[in-house]
């Protein structure tokens, strides 16, 4: 009964798994939205898609990439899944281009090419986890802040003068709103800048006189 199954497939099975799992930690820890059983699944069905066009291939004949080249459509329509579009932003690029190269690991491990599936998802790894810190020193890394700044109501058109700042900055918002409070007019807006776009637009709100606080955007919970 379980003669289609052997030492040989699980060991490809066992393997895309974990190196799928791998990369889903990563994706785990950074908050991204495919964490690791995302991630682990797509690499351990990429392997099994393979072995079984391979399979099919040999005991009844044809191509025996036609079954695998399918993965690359499907893969496509997950990772447009996981991009996100708000007022402007796009969020996820990064996670559906991981899942796009996760599912040719899986590929590549149910192919047989063990090495280099495994050196594949080391350097996927290496370049998530090795670029993203470089960028995060170097002050690249575009982080989503939330802004919330308070104006005395003798400080005139503030909003008008806040909106203009942000605007010279070339930096893209969200979510615009205005309050009145007893302390003055509130303007909270959020935005995805560097650690250099935002020093610059707290240093040009400060000659404002007005009050500034930097809060993060809660991060989007993995699947």
């Amino acid at each position: 009964m379980l003669h289609d199954l052997n030492a040989y497939a699980v060991a490809k099975l066992l393997l895309a798994a974990l190196l799928g799992g791998l990369v889903g930690i990563e994706r785990e820890l950074s908050h991204k939205p495919a964490g690791i059983r995302t991630n682990m699944l797509i690499c351990l069905g990429s392997a099994l898609f393979t072995l079984i066009s391979y399979e099919m291939a040999g005991n009844f004949g044809g191509d025996h990439t036609r079954i695998a080249a399918q993965i690359i459509t499907g893969i496509g329509f997950i990772g447009a899944g996981v991009v996100i579009r708000d007022q402007g932003a796009i969020i996820g690029i990064t996670s559906a281009a991981t899942l796009f190269v996760v599912a040719s690991i899986g590929m590549a491990v149910g192919a047989g090419l063990y090495v280099t599936g495994i050196f594949t998802a080391l350097l996927l790894l290496s370049s998530l986890v090795g670029i993203g810190h470089i960028e995060e020193r170097v002050g690249l890394h575009v982080r989503l802040l939330n802004f919330r700044i308070t104006a005395p109501p003798d400080n005139g058109d503030a909003v008008g003068r806040v909106h203009q700042i942000v605007e010279t900055a070339g930096i893209r918002t969200r979510r615009w709103h205005t309050y009145k409070t007893d302390e003055g007019m509130l303007i909270e807006f959020e935005a995805g800048v560097t650690v250099a776009q935002e020093r610059e637009l707290l240093t040009r709100l400060a000659a404002l006189k007005v009050h500034s606080e930097v809060r993060p955007v809660a991060p989007i919970t993995p699947l």
